[in-house]
């Protein structure tokens, strides 16, 4: 399996993700997609938007 390249640019601490780079804490992707999440408008970060590039290992 090939090392994964931690890109700088892109924080990341979820762990579930095929593209998080362990205790390194960011992403290995170029770039994300982020989405507004479906149904939500509480005006809270948390609720409003996620990661659409997000994929399980």
């Amino acid at each position: 399996m090939s090392q994964k390249k931690p890109n700088t640019g892109i924080r990341c601490r979820v762990t579930s993700c095929a593209f998080h780079c362990g205790e390194d804490e960011y992403c290995s992707l170029n770039a994300i997609q982020v989405d507004p999440c479906p149904q939500c408008a509480s005006g809270k970060a948390c609720d409003e938007s996620m990661c659409a590039s997000y994929r399980k290992k």
